[in-house]
């Protein structure tokens, strides 16, 4: 799912309204914590692609997602839940943040997963351009 969100994500690029980066992007020979720690650190916007995987994953959730809710509680980054595959979410420190696509209904869910895509393309195109006005 990540590799057809990244699709919906290029136009935005085409744009230069974001630059979208992800753990793919690490090079052989690079230290990856180091390199996800640099990436969260300069984010303005940090995407959680949201899935009981996600929820699960020790590094994802105490480690990568808490480092980007430090830096959104100081204001410092917006943080976007992207509800992938239905899951409890709604029970998680993230569940304050407003989650797309639309009501948090899971992408997996949608009939149309690319109407699903493009809403969150969509939903980040509007984060994207008011930073940007507000720079």
């Amino acid at each position: 799912m990540k590799d057809e969100l990244i699709k919906h994500l290029s136009p935005l690029k085409r744009l230069n309204l974001i630059d979208a980066w992800h753990d793919r992007k690490i090079s052989a020979g690079d230290k990856w914590d180091v390199s996800i720690s640099d990436a969260l650190q300069s984010a303005d916007i940090i995407l959680l692609l949201v899935s009981i995987d996600f929820i699960n994953s020790k590094y994802c959730y105490d480690i990568e997602m808490e480092s980007a809710l430090q830096r959104e509680r100081v204001g410092d980054v917006v943080v976007i839940p992207v509800i992938a595959r239905n899951c409890m979410w709604k029970t998680t420190e993230f569940a304050r943040l407003q989650a797309t696509p639309t009501d948090g209904k899971a992408i997996a869910s949608w009939p149309d997963q690319d109407e699903a895509l493009t809403t969150v393309a969509e939903r980040v195109r509007e984060v994207a351009e008011r930073l940007m006005a507000e720079r």
